[in-house]
C-alpha cells in the first residue's frame, strides 16, 4: 500500500468543481492532497467540448451568484483576473419565445424591464415585480448568510429561534409558482419568472419559493459568462491548487474507499487499475448516491438514499453551425404551450414531455472565441424525466431506443425555433451534431439515474435534511457535491467546499487561512464623513400581539419539524 507523504495527507475523488475548490483549500492549510479522476479532464459536468474551432459548455453555461465566485479567489490569495478569468456580461439576460408568437426580453436593466412588464402586466405591473424582486432579494439574503457558509450537522442547529423565523418568512413550503403568483397576474410573465427553477433540476410547482433567489441574482447582478467557455473558472482553481502542490491523477477511476478492518475508518483508495492509495482524509467529490452504493459497503442508509426524489436529467445537443443564427441570442428559452404538464412530464411521468420547454444557448454570441469567424455553436438542452428505480413501470430507460427520441427531440426543437423565431433552414445549418443523454450524464459521470443536478432540494432535502458533509459513522471520511450539503450549482458547490473543508480543518484543529480574508467586492468603504455614518431608526416597532404571533409560530413549527423527523 502507498503512503502519499508524511505530512497530513488529502484524497480527493473527483475532480468536480467541489473538488478541486476543496483540493486547493487544503493544500493552503498545508495539506498534501491528491485528487484522483476517473475522466481525463477536471470539471465534471463543468467541462467543454469541442468540434474543431467550436466550442461547447457541456454543463453550466452561465454564471451567477458571483460574489461566491470572487469570496473562493480571495480565499485563495488572488482574484479571478489575475488567474485569466474574466467575465462578460450578458444583455440581455434571456429572449423567451412562447407559443403564440409574443416573445420578451429579460434583462438586468430596469429601464428596459419597466415597459416590458408594463406590456402585460399594466402600469402597476411595474410595481408588483419590483415587489418581487424585494422578497427575492430576502431569499438571496438568508440563504448566502444563514444557508450556504453553515453547516448543518444536525437537526439540533436547524432549532435556532432566529433561523426558524427566517424559515417561516421565506416560503419554505409554498411553491415557487404560487408566489409568482402573488406579483404577477399573467400567466405569462407567472412562466417568466419561474422557469428558473429548473437550475436546480426541479418543477416551478413544487420548487419552493425561496428559490425566487435565482431569479432574483438574474435580474438584479446580472448573467455573467467566463470568456472562453464556463471550464476557465474550474482551470484556474486546479491551477491555484497546483501551485500549492495538489496532485492530479486523471484517468484514475475509483473502485472502492478502503476501511479499516473494523470499517470505522477511512484510510486510502482502491483504484481500478488495482492501485492502492493511503490518506489521512478521503473527501467524496464523486455523485453522492454512486459513493455510498458503490464505492462503501451496502447498509440500510445507502438504500434509502437511493431512494429520495432526485432532479431530472436531460438530453442536450452541441451543434456546430457553418453560419450565424442571428435570430437567437445568448441565452433562449422556448417555452411550452401547456407548462404545468410538460413539468409533470418530466417529474411525475419521468419521461420527455410531447412538446417540451427547452433552453438554447449560443455562447459564440457573447464570446467569439466559441466558434469560427462567420459561424456559431449551439447548445440545446431539453429538461427530461431521469431514468427509472429498479422495478419503476414509468420513466426512461437505459435501453431506451434513444435513437427515435433524439429524432423527435431534435425535429421538435428545429421546428419550434424556426416557427417562432423566423430562422430557415436550420437543420441545413448543422454542419455537426455531438449529443448527452440520461444515460451519457450516468455513464461518463456515474450520476445516478442520470439525473444532471443530483438530489432534488425541497425543503425535506436541504439543511439538516440534505446528506451531510462528514460520515456518520466512519471517521475521516467526508463529502461535497451537488447532492450533499449546501446543494446543487457550481456557486453552491464552491460554498459547500468552504463549508465541508472548514471542518475538516476543525476536527482536525488546524487553523483556516483564510479565516479574515474578503472578498473586495464586498469591503465595506471606510466612513471618513458625517454624512456616512449609520442611524438605524424603526419604522414601526413590533408589537405585542406580533411578538405573540411569532412564538405561536415557531413553536408549531418547531413542532412540525420534530414530528417529522422523529415521529
Amino acid at each position: 500500500m502507498e503512503r502519499l507523504h508524511d505530512k497530513k495527507s488529502v484524497i480527493i475523488i473527483g475532480a468536480g468543481v467541489g473538488g478541486c475548490a476543496s483540493a486547493a483549500r487544503l493544500a493552503k492549510a498545508g495539506f498534501k492532497v491528491t485528487v484522483v479522476e476517473k475522466n481525463d479532464f477536471t470539471g465534471g459536468r463543468c467541462s467543454l467540448i469541442h468540434d474543431g474551432e467550436h466550442r461547447f459548455d457541456q454543463g453550466p453555461s452561465l454564471l451567477l451568484l458571483p460574489d461566491l465566485f470572487h469570496e473562493t479567489f480571495a480565499d485563495l490569495d488572488t482574484t479571478m483576473p489575475a488567474e485569466g478569468v474574466h467575465l462578460l456580461k450578458c444583455d440581455p439576460n434571456y429572449q423567451i419565445f412562447f407559443h403564440d408568437n409574443e416573445k420578451m426580453t429579460l434583462s438586468s436593466d430596469l429601464a428596459h424591464m419597466k415597459p416590458e412588464i408594463e406590456k402585460w402586466e399594466g402600469k402597476d405591473g411595474f410595481e408588483r415585480y419590483l415587489g418581487f424582486l424585494a422578497e427575492g432579494h430576502r431569499h438571496y439574503e438568508f440563504s448566502m448568510q444563514k444557508a450556504l457558509r453553515r453547516n448543518f450537522p444536525s437537526i439540533m442547529s436547524m432549532l435556532r429561534p432566529d433561523l426558524l423565523k427566517d424559515i417561516v418568512r421565506m416560503f419554505v413550503f409554498t411553491s415557487l409558482y404560487t408566489r409568482a403568483s402573488a406579483y404577477f397576474w399573467t400567466d405569462r410573465l407567472r412562466r417568466c419568472f419561474t422557469f428558473g427553477s429548473m437550475y436546480m433540476g426541479m418543477s416551478p410547482y413544487t420548487s419552493p419559493a425561496l428559490y425566487s433567489l435565482l431569479q432574483y441574482t438574474e435580474l438584479v447582478e446580472g448573467i455573467w459568462y467566463p470568456r472562453g467557455g464556463f471550464h476557465k473558472v474550474v482551470e484556474a482553481i486546479v491551477n491555484i491548487g497546483q501551485r500549492w502542490g495538489v496532485d492530479y491523477q486523471l484517468n484514475s477511476p475509483v473502485q472502492s474507499i478502503l476501511l479499516s478492518e473494523d470499517e470505522k475508518q477511512a484510510v486510502g483508495v482502491v483504484l481500478q487499475s488495482g492501485r492502492h492509495l493511503r490518506a489521512d482524509i478521503i473527501l467524496a467529490n464523486a455523485d453522492l448516491i454512486y459513493t455510498y452504493n458503490n464505492l462503501l459497503p451496502e447498509t440500510a442508509y445507502s438504500k434509502k438514499l437511493a431512494k429520495r426524489p432526485a432532479s431530472c436529467s436531460s438530453i442536450s445537443f452541441y451543434w456546430s453551425m457553418n453560419r450565424k443564427i442571428t435570430e437567437l441570442s445568448a441565452h433562449n428559452i422556448f417555452m411550452a404551450e401547456d407548462y404545468k404538464e410538460s413539468f409533470d412530464d418530466i417529474f411525475e411521468k419521468l419521461r420527455m414531455p410531447d412538446e417540451p420547454s427547452f433552453y438554447v444557448n449560443v455562447p459564440s454570441r457573447i464570446d467569439p472565441t466559441a466558434a469560427p469567424e462567420g459561424r456559431d455553436s449551439v447548445v440545446v438542452l431539453i429538461p427530461v424525466g431521469h431514468l427509472h428505480d429498479e422495478g419503476s413501470k414509468k420513466g426512461l430507460r437505459s435501453s431506451e431506443d434513444w435513437v427515435e427520441l433524439l429524432d423527435r427531440a431534435r425535429d421538435f426543437v428545429i421546428k419550434t425555433i424556426e416557427r417562432r423565431t423566423g430562422a430557415e433552414n436550420l437543420r441545413g445549418a448543422i454542419a455537426a451534431e455531438q449529443v448527452n443523454t440520461p444515460t451519457t450524464w450516468q455513464e461518463h459521470f456515474n450520476l445516478d439515474k442520470g439525473g444532471i443536478l443530483g438530489l432534488s432540494i425541497d425543503f425535506w432535502n436541504a439543511l439538516a435534511f440534505r446528506p451531510k458533509t462528514k460520515h456518520a459513522s466512519i471517521s475521516n471520511l467526508y463529502f461535497v457535491g451537488a447532492s450533499t450539503h449546501p446543494g446543487t450549482g457550481v456557486p453552491v458547490c464552491l460554498a459547500g467546499a468552504k463549508i465541508t473543508t472548514e471542518q475538516i480543518l476543525d476536527d482536525l484543529k488546524v487553523e483556516k487561512p483564510w479565516s479574515k480574508a474578503t472578498p473586495p467586492n464586498l469591503r465595506a468603504k471606510q466612513r471618513g464623513s458625517s454624512l456616512d455614518i449609520e442611524r438605524i431608526e424603526s419604522i414601526s416597532g413590533m408589537e405585542t400581539w406580533q411578538r405573540v404571533l411569532w412564538a405561536l409560530v415557531l413553536g408549531s413549527l418547531i413542532t412540525f419539524i420534530l414530528s417529522k423527523v422523529f415521529g
